[in-house]
């Protein structure tokens, strides 16, 4: 957690376990989110725009880490400068709807990807079969 004022000074530096979040959040007053777009990033976008604060989504790879070292501590400071950046993307916050359509569109993809695969691995192992049949059949008339 890193969290500036107005001016920019740092008021709040501290880690929070998953379980701690939403009560810290619930004590403070409507403020700026920024976080990066990962596996629950849009879950706590939803839970944190109900408590009236304002969330924005980064991808990752926009999220620049300037100092050495990659730590909780300096990946918080590097989200907090990319979201007050004023050419930074964001993504939406995606709905619940929204993430099980994209979850469904996903494994049947995967889907679609192994039986590609199985039926590429049949076919091989049939030209296999197939090519040392004739391939004995012939060479023993």
């Amino acid at each position: 957690m890193h969290g500036v004022d107005a001016a920019g000074k740092i008021i709040i530096r501290k880690k929070l376990r998953r379980s701690e979040l939403k009560a810290f959040f619930e004590k403070l007053p409507p403020c700026l989110v920024g976080m990066e777009a990962c596996g629950t990033a849009h879950y706590w976008g939803r839970e944190l725009s109900s408590l009236g604060h304002h969330v924005r989504l980064m991808p990752a790879a926009y999220v620049k880490y300037v100092k050495r070292g990659k730590n909780d501590e300096d990946e918080a400071e590097a989200i907090y400068e990319a979201v007050t950046r004023p050419t930074m993307r964001f993504v939406p916050v995606k709905s619940a709807e929204q993430q099980s359509i994209l979850m469904l569109h996903r494994t049947r993809d995967l889907f679609v990807r192994q039986r590609t695969m199985l039926v590429n691995s049949l076919r091989g192992a049939a030209r296999r079969v197939w090519f040392d049949c004739t391939t004995r059949y012939l060479a023993y008339p």
